[in-house]
């Protein structure tokens, strides 16, 4: 996979304007991005996470051109439960669909569990976003259960699937 990972920059920034004002995009992402209009909120909202201490956030490059295609990593990281929420935004729709979602996956959750000592990273996905729900799957998490009509797209209310890995599941693989 010709993808690799590193911090995000303040450059990046540029990315995101774009991204989050398309609604494709944004379709099953977080809900903030739904709420976002201006440049100076999406501005205002990618400072704030880059301060964001309790969260790993990294750029998601494609090798060969040096693009961002998106960013991904863990939130809510908690040091008394060595736990946290894994997330990932494509936000180049050139790229869905040919497996970075797994790829990017699994290398988030290998860093989360040896270098960041967490136990278990879990996430929420809607039902209806299949794709994102095949690649967790492919990347090991496991389902735990279901919030009904947790999220509210496209003007009808979908259930959130609640999925999780935990350390020991991962080293066994």
């Amino acid at each position: 996979m010709n993808i690799k990972l590193r911090n995000l920059k303040v450059s990046d920034k540029e990315h995101f304007f774009l991204w989050v004002k398309d609604k494709e995009v944004i379709r099953y992402s977080l809900s903030i991005f739904q709420k976002m209009k201006s440049d100076e909120e999406i501005s205002h909202w990618f400072d704030m996470l880059l301060l964001e201490e309790s969260s790993y956030n990294k750029a998601i490059i494609d090798k060969d051109t040096e693009k961002l295609i998106g960013y991904a990593g863990i939130a809510g990281i908690s040091e008394t439960n060595l736990s946290g929420e894994y997330f990932i935004f494509i936000g180049d729709k050139s790229y869905y669909r040919k497996g970075i979602g797994t790829f990017v996956t699994k290398e988030i959750v290998k860093r989360g569990f040896k270098e960041l000592g967490l136990n278990r990273i879990m996430l929420t996905v809607s039902e209806e976003n299949i794709g994102a729900v095949k690649a967790y799957t492919n990347a090991s998490f496991k389902t735990e259960g279901v919030m009904r009509q947790a999220s509210y797209r496209d003007g009808k209310f979908h259930n959130k699937i609640i999925m999780a890995i935990l350390k020991e599941e991962w080293l066994n693989e």
